[in-house]
């Protein structure tokens, strides 16, 4: 049945209470002391480094996650967790790399870097794609997402559900990066703790209902009732290998995909560049720890989900309208099996994933169009207060467009997997920018811009390249087509780059020291251990 006992209201309202007093209070303690924009937009200064990779974990993990990654595990299994193992590893490389470069540099936004590095056409281009992006593929599925998962879980109408999400993240994200940063830390807890309640729930599902022994037991009995489920690497031929083609996941296509939005990203960055470098590199590598557990908490649940709906448990739940499976269903009805006061922690849970997802990327969407639009071209004289003010707004009117294109999703059978391809058509070429722009001084604006203009028209016409073909040529997995484009882009900016002869005196190059890339004892000792701790999760399921 879909709805939520009075004990579950009970639970799930005193979650809202705490995070929304306690938000409240960090606003207010902070409100006299400083409203200018660094601030508002990074805390600067302000964040631990366990607020830091908190906020960074909470920001990144929402409903994409719980609903779509886990109907993803329904329908592909383990392997979808790719993204989320490797992106660990993807931390470590931005904490060493990346960081010390924006830190020394003093970069608050992503545009800032380019109109440093570059020039400010280039700059602004990137900036009008972000824009677009987080609002029409994030901020949209983020609310899509969670507005059908709470549809599912309590009965409410979709709309409703909707703007409750609209006005909760609009709570957190109107006080700032503070408030968002340490509210984190309590959403954090939440989803970890509710997402692992939830994962023991539904292995304890599957040993009541195919009879094992205990919880535990369970798990092996996935193994043996779904073991193409349990498999990290996809051969050629496999149903899902266009989604994750095969070795590509390893030292491919996903690198790209990770690097970029791990440490191009003003989403994720944005959480580290108020912070001095030792605190922003702990903060990257306890969230890097954090992303370690997200697979047990998501998709184990949808591989459990799995072989109750084989074994016959939930068919009608599992279908839309049309009679069609659809592997999204798959955690809200599970949450639906829970027992009454669990059901509401977990339900806690996936609220806190979405209202600080929403709240994260709306931050981030008003960053860069208050510094890097509004300021630079709108109102260049806008006092600090004024910023502050057009950043709220933003959020407001970004908000307002993503829950009208929202319904528009319900086409998609994965959603997770529709926002990984079309975020990856900007991807390669914004990765190829910033990767050139850290580590060759020659790098020209011209190679710059001319990979922000070309990186969306590859990324088209290799997507539709079989269809123009007549077939002749085989669909080229995303991945696949995103290491393309990145390779084509790189070649594209070094010829253009050396064949203008004022590349060689380039003065925007960024000063690079090898002493940045340092590390203390402690942080090389836990990043191997989380490089050790992959090794043998793909070793074991190869």
């Amino acid at each position: 049945m879909n709805h939520l006992s009075a004990l579950d209201c009970a639970v799930f309202f005193i979650y809202f209470i705490i995070v929304s007093a306690y938000g409240y209070w960090v606003y207010r303690s902070k409100k006299n002391k400083q409203t200018d924009t660094k601030d508002y937009f990074l805390a600067e200064g302000s964040l631990t480094w366990w607020a830091i990779g908190a906020s960074i974990i909470a920001s990144n993990i929402s409903a994409e996650h719980f609903i779509g990654m886990s109907g993803s595990g329904f329908a592909m299994g383990l392997a979808i967790a790719s993204y989320e193992w490797m992106a660990a590893a993807t931390l470590i490389i931005v904490a060493v790399y990346f960081l010390p470069i924006y830190l020394k540099n003093k970069i608050y936004t992503m545009p800032q870097f380019l109109s440093t590095r570059y020039n400010n056409t280039v700059s602004t281009l990137m900036a009008v794609f972000w824009l677009l992006v987080y609002v029409f593929v994030n901020l949209t599925s983020i609310f899509f997402l969670g507005a059908i998962a709470i549809e599912t879980i309590t009965g409410i109408p979709f709309s409703t559900c909707i703007i409750f999400l609209a006005i909760f993240s609009a709570i957190i994200t109107l006080g700032g990066m503070k408030v968002i940063g340490y509210t984190d830390v309590i959403q954090v807890v939440v989803l970890v703790v509710g997402g692992l309640i939830t994962c023991y729930m539904a292995l304890k599902l599957v040993s009541e209902k195919l009879d094992t022994q205990t919880v535990l037991g369970a798990l092996p009995l996935l193994r043996t009732e779904a073991s193409d489920h349990f498999h990290m690497i996809f051969n050629k031929g496999d149903k899902f290998y266009n989604e994750l083609p095969g070795i590509a996941v390893l030292v491919g296509g996903l690198w790209i995909n990770n690097l970029n939005y791990w440490g191009c990203n003003q989403y994720i960055v944005q959480r580290a560049l108020g912070a001095d470098l030792k605190t922003g590199r702990s903060g990257l590598l306890f969230a890097a720890f954090l992303k370690l557990l997200i697979p047990v908490i998501v998709v184990i649940p949808g591989i459990a989900a799995y072989v109750l709906y084989q074994r016959g448990y939930f068919q009608a739940e599992m279908l839309d309208s049309n009679g069609i499976v659809k592997p999204d269903h798959a955690y809200p009805v599970l949450m639906n099996l829970l027992p009454t006061g669990i059901k509401g922690m977990a339900f806690a849970a996936l609220t806190a994933a979405i209202v600080a997802s929403l709240a994260g990327k709306s931050n981030s969407i008003a960053t860069i169009f208050t510094l890097d639009i509004y300021k630079k071209y709108i109102k260049p004289e806008a006092t600090e207060k004024k910023l502050v003010s057009v950043g709220r707004w933003s959020v407001v009117v970004a908000s307002l467009i993503a829950i009208v294109v929202a319904p528009a999703l319900r086409s998609f059978d994965q959603v997770y997997q529709f926002i990984q391809e079309y975020v990856g058509f900007i991807s390669p070429g914004v990765f190829a920018i910033f990767l050139l722009g850290f580590f060759w001084k020659r790098t020209t604006s011209r190679a710059a811009l001319a990979a922000a203009l070309l990186t969306i028209p590859l990324s088209i016409f290799l997507k539709f390249l079989p269809v123009l073909s007549n077939g002749f040529i085989a669909d080229i997995p995303f991945l696949n087509r995103m290491s393309w484009v990145f390779v084509i882009i790189i070649i594209i900016m070094v010829a253009v780059t050396l064949t203008d002869p004022k590349s060689k005196n380039n003065e925007q190059g960024l000063e690079i020291d090898r002493s940045m890339f340092k590390v203390t004892p402690a942080f090389a000792v836990s990043s191997v251990i989380i490089c050790g701790i992959l090794a043998a999760l793909y070793t074991v399921f190869w």
